[in-house]
């Protein structure tokens, strides 16, 4: 089994809290993950696992044993009886581990019944940093879902396709998401055209036959279910206009590749939107590592009205970071001319562009890099 940087984090939480959620997409690897800790795992999908719960749960809540609940938000009276279970023994941490689907701003039971008492881990498909030799480099095009390319390389795209349609089909509504099945396809693809761009929901509400504001809610829905990411424009300290919109990025590569039909890195290559693809790629395996780190951060783009942008900026702590993404491998002059122009305008302490070189140079406070070198900057 290859081991998931999430592992320490959720054994420290778990030693720290009564209860953790690990959460993340489906077929994320939760429960593979989970199962290695203890053997006591209910899928609370299974009537049968929550009938043996039920009959069970006076002598789990008494053990010394961790209790695994897979998708938790499937039996929604369960919250209470954690909250019950945990003020009764407040002290003693490492008592269950939750695992589920969707986030906590669409888990409404774990917010309010267990708040105070639970710490959140998010668990993304294999990160760059996980893999090695041929599967990273398969990481890009098949994404990194387990059985989705990384593991079992035949299955990309068919694995991919069915994903999307169970999850529009099941998944999604018996989540919340009130759109039919058709419509939840149709924007799916939509967005996977538009990934790397600003969002324009008036346009997306248009093409759907639906409002704006629907879209706006429906995206939220996605970005909960970690299907998309809503990259928010930075606003501090700027006496220029900016673009206020979001940036749309699609979290997995795989699940975009093949709502786009892209079948091999060459085709991929072909493709005139190929950098926006390659700068979301890089956005996603930064933020997923950072993540897992126990650093504090904000990720924003800036995109002014008169044309200055750029790609990622990272708060981190007090530092301010301005990241440039470039699909090539000899990044030119210029490109660190642009860099710097904008890190000066929001005042960015370092200055990092990212690209496919095979060498890091360091100047001052500019660097350049490829992405395995910019993570190990980050360690």
């Amino acid at each position: 089994m290859i081991k998931r940087h999430a592992m320490c984090q959720v054994e420290s939480r778990l030693a720290m809290f009564p209860v953790v959620a690990l959460v993340g997409p489906r077929q994320a690897g939760k429960t593979t993950l989970a199962k290695s800790l203890t053997g006591l795992y209910f899928d609370l999908e299974q009537e049968q696992d929550q009938l043996k719960l039920d009959l069970q749960w006076d002598k789990l809540v008494t053990g010394q044993s961790l209790v695994v609940l897979d998708e938790a938000q499937e039996w929604p009276s369960l919250f209470k009886r954690l909250r019950g279970a945990v003020d009764r023994r407040r002290k003693r941490n490492g008592r269950f581990l939750l695992l589920g689907s969707v986030s906590p701003s669409l888990m409404r039971h774990v917010s309010e019944s267990l708040a105070g008492r639970m710490a959140m881990v998010e668990l993304t498909p294999f990160l760059w940093k996980e893999l090695t030799g041929v599967r990273r480099s398969r990481l890009w095009l098949q994404g990194g879902y387990p059985d989705g390319g990384v593991l079992k390389p035949s299955q990309y795209p068919l694995w991919q396709q069915n994903y999307l349609e169970v999850l529009a089909t099941r998944d999604l509504p018996n989540w919340g998401l009130p759109a039919k099945p058709q419509l939840t396809m149709r924007l799916l693809r939509m967005l996977a055209a538009v990934h790397g761009q600003t969002l324009n929901a008036s346009q997306l509400g248009q093409s759907l036959d639906i409002s704006y504001k629907t879209v706006k809610s429906y995206l939220d829905f996605l970005e909960g279910a970690f299907l998309i990411r809503q990259l928010q424009p930075f606003y501090k300290n700027l006496k220029k206009r900016i673009v206020k919109s979001p940036k749309i990025y699609w979290r997995d590569s795989g699940l975009l590749h093949a709502l786009l039909n892209v079948s091999s890195e060459e085709q991929l290559l072909d493709q005139p939107w190929v950098g926006a693809d390659w700068e979301g790629f890089v956005i996603e395996q930064i933020l997923g590592t950072l993540q897992l780190s126990r650093t504090s951060f904000s990720p924003f783009f800036l995109r002014t009205n008169d044309r200055y942008e750029i790609d990622l900026l990272l708060e981190l702590g007090r530092e301010l970071w301005a990241i440039e993404i470039k699909l090539t491998s000899s990044p030119g002059r210029s490109d660190f001319q642009r860099l710097n122009k904008i890190a000066d305008l929001v005042g960015a302490k370092r200055r990092i562009l990212i690209s496919r070189t095979r060498q890091t140079v360091e100047n001052a406070a500019t660097t350049s890099c490829n992405l395995e070198s910019f993570l190990k900057l980050l360690d």
